[in-house]
This record gives structure tokens, C-alpha cells and sequence, in this order.
């Protein structure tokens, strides 16, 4: 018998296999994620030193003539990855992550083509907000697009705040990794995946999302996990249910959601206040923090809410649109809702003073 032979008909247990699968690819994993840190540090190096070059000579057309030499010359030598548009990108990459300490945090789970996603953007919160919603919850690269597509970070509280207060939440975030609700909840949910019609119950509502349940977790948000439908809560003698349930991991906290056909009321207030005192009453746990409630309303009446102070609550209004908004119709609507939120909000700020 040859050693061929031999070693055919030697059984391999199942273990073994599988450990040593698993080691090789972990081990890719890990080389994979080392690789992509180290190119995303070096291109950031790259654009640092042509910036501290183009910035110390003073001359506008001196860093275009720089790059295009620069260009030619690492082509010639190493190949491609080093075009003027390249160049160009690493240029802007150090201009908007100006600290490397920073940019090194990031690059442990943010990949050169996840910054190439984040680096046009024009604002800074926006761009802040990404990287660092990335880097916790892991986002792929599509993701990052689909996000940023979606127009998230201005769907979110966070961009509704005045600019010191958001930047305040995000260090939070990149220093001790605290999630605030305002990161959390959006608005508004854009619940197009549902496939409801002109017309529909709230029932029908319910049953769509629970038919398309996972799809309607990824608008939620990295956390949300489902808990119950119709959640019953019983007080005294009268039965009351709550449309839908849900716990977010990272907020530690239960999520209480309910669905309104129509415009926001104010009587609404009152029922979200009276689920999230019984949650907290006999579903907390030790070591979670008080339930929040989300109500998803077909329309907002702002000056109402603004009154009702529903944040003081930890009571969220948010309006849901079944259909596909225009993307240009929908830019101008939450551009506009973003200034008349901060507006408020920096008056409201100053009549404390």
C-alpha cells in the first residue's frame, strides 16, 4: 500500500477539522483586519505629509503640481492605488480626520473603503456621526452607503440639536462608548418595505411589520430586539395593550412602541406615560435603565409636542412614511425640520439663562 493509500483511509475526526478551520480562518480574519488598518494609517499619513507640503510652500497651484509629480513617480513604482485622484483623497482624508489618534481608533474597524464612503460628506457632525456609529456597530460598506443614502444622521435627534450639544454626545461616544437615545431614534422611519396601500388599518400596520419583521429591526437600528405583540398591561380592573415591545441592548432599556394612523394628539402623551411607569414598575430589571417610549405617527404637530415636553418623558414622536419619498422632497423636509428644531431649541436654552 503507498503512503497515498495510507493516508486516505485514515479517519480524521470531525474535531480536529473543525478547530483547525476555525484557526485558519480567524487567523485571515485577523490578518485581513491588520492589513486594512495599516493602509487606512498610511493613506492618512500620505495626505498629512502632501497637506503640511502644499501648506508650507503657500502657493494654491503648487499642490496640484505636487500631487500630479508624486502621482507619476509612486506609479512608476509601485503600481496602482497611487492616482492624483487617490492622492487627492488622502489630501482630504487628513483634512477632515485632522487627528491621528483619532483616525487610528477608527481604522481597527473601519476599513480604507468605509472612510472613502464618509470623506465627501460636507459636514463635520456629519461625518463625526458615521465613523463612529460605524465603528460600534460594526457596519459593512454597503451599509455605510444605504445609511448615508437614507439620509440617517438627519433622521436622527442628534442633527436637530444645537452644534455644541451634538458634539458633546458624540465624544460621549468616541470616549466612553455611551449611546444616547438621540442616536438611537429617528425621524422619520421610512416603512416603504411594508407594501401597505392608500388605505389600511392599524392592525394592518402591525401585522405588516411583524410580517417583515427583520427588515423593519435593520430601520430601527443596530439593539432593537423584538419582545411581544400586543404586550397586555393590566391596571386595576381595565386591560390595556401595548402595540409592540422591544428591548435595545446597548440603551439597556425596553422600547415601547405604538402606532398611530393619524396626526399626532396630545391625549397620546398620556397613554405612553401610563405603559412606561407599569414597564418600569413590573418588567425593569436591576441594571437597566427606565423604558422609553416611541410613538409612530402618520403626521407630527410640532407646536404640540414642542408644549407637552415629551422628551422630559422619555417619550418619542416620529412620523412614518409607507411610501418612497422623493429623495430631493425629503432632503428639503428634514433640512427644514432640522434649523426650526435647533432654533427652538437654542430659545428654549437661552430663556433658562
Amino acid at each position: 500500500m503507498s503512503e497515498k493509500d495510507e493516508i486516505s483511509v485514515i479517519h480524521t475526526p470531525d474535531g480536529i477539522v473543525a478547530d483547525v478551520r476555525s484557526m485558519i480562518e480567524s487567523s485571515r480574519e485577523t490578518v485581513s483586519q491588520v492589513v486594512n488598518a495599516g493602509l487606512t494609517i498610511l493613506y492618512w499619513r500620505i495626505g498629512k505629509r502632501i497637506q503640511s507640503e502644499v501648506l508650507e510652500n503657500k502657493r494654491a497651484e503648487y499642490g496640484k503640481e505636487i500631487v500630479a509629480t508624486l502621482s507619476h513617480e509612486l506609479t512608476t513604482e509601485f503600481g496602482r492605488g497611487f492616482e492624483r485622484s487617490s492622492l487627492a483623497r488622502m489630501v482630504k482624508f487628513a483634512e477632515t480626520f485632522p487627528e491621528g489618534e483619532i483616525v487610528a481608533t477608527l481604522s481597527r474597524q473601519l476599513g480604507w473603503s468605509h472612510f472613502k464612503e464618509i470623506i465627501p460628506l460636507k459636514d463635520d457632525l456629519q461625518r463625526e456621526f458615521y465613523a463612529e456609529m460605524c465603528r460600534l456597530e460594526r457596519w459593512s460598506v454597503r451599509t455605510v452607503r444605504d445609511r448615508i443614502r437614507s439620509m440617517l444622521f438627519e433622521r436622527t435627534a442628534i442633527s436637530k440639536k444645537p452644534e455644541e450639544l451634538a458634539k458633546a454626545e458624540l465624544a460621549a461616544l468616541r470616549e466612553e462608548d455611551q449611546l444616547a437615545p438621540d442616536l438611537v431614534f429617528r425621524d422619520p422611519y421610512i416603512l416603504d418595505f411594508l407594501g401597505l396601500r392608500d388605505r389600511y388599518l392599524e392592525k394592518d400596520l402591525e401585522d405588516a411589520i411583524l410580517r417583515e419583521l427583520e427588515t423593519f429591526l435593520l430601520e430601527l437600528g443596530d439593539g432593537f430586539t423584538f419582545q411581544a405583540r400586543q404586550f397586555r398591561i393590566q391596571i386595576d380592573f381595565d386591560d390595556f395593550h401595548l402595540d409592540l415591545l422591544f428591548y435595545h441592548r446597548r440603551l439597556k432599556r425596553l422600547i415601547a412602541v405604538d402606532l398611530k394612523l393619524g396626526d399626532f394628539q396630545a391625549e397620546y402623551k398620556g397613554q405612553m406615560e401610563l405603559y412606561l411607569r407599569w414597564l418600569a414598575k413590573h418588567e425593569q430589571q436591576p441594571g437597566e435603565e427606565a423604558p422609553l417610549g416611541l410613538i409612530l405617527c402618520a403626521g407630527k404637530k410640532e407646536e404640540q409636542i414642542e408644549l407637552l415636553e415629551l422628551d422630559d418623558s422619555g417619550i418619542h414622536v416620529a412620523e412614518y412614511i409607507t411610501g418612497l419619498p422623493d429623495r430631493k422632497l425629503l432632503r428639503e423636509k428634514l433640512h427644514a425640520a432640522i434649523e426650526i428644531s435647533k432654533a427652538r431649541l437654542e430659545k428654549r436654552e437661552g430663556s433658562e439663562v
